[in-house]
């Protein structure tokens, strides 16, 4: 299950583990005009996990999860900004 939530200044996406036992924690994903922040709550810690990407890191991530084992570049990667 997720929720998309539009807000002044990005959109956020709350991504919800549902099934079997162990769940983990939720994903937030936002993305803002320059890029997408990823948080979710270690509970080990209690501190929250935040991993930044680039659009571009976000385009080769996609990409990546219907490919196989490699190495790849995008065309035209390096040229956008």
């Amino acid at each position: 299950m997720f929720t998309i939530e539009h807000e002044f200044d990005a959109t956020v996406i709350t991504l919800i583990d549902e099934g079997a036992a162990p769940l983990q924690e939720d994903v937030t994903v936002t993305a803002f005009e320059d890029g997408v922040v990823l948080e979710q709550l270690d509970p080990r810690s209690e501190e929250v996990q935040r991993i930044t990407l680039s659009f571009t890191m976000l385009r080769d991530l996609a990409a990546a999860l219907n490919l196989p084992e490699g190495i790849y570049q995008r065309e035209g990667a390096g040229k956008e900004r």
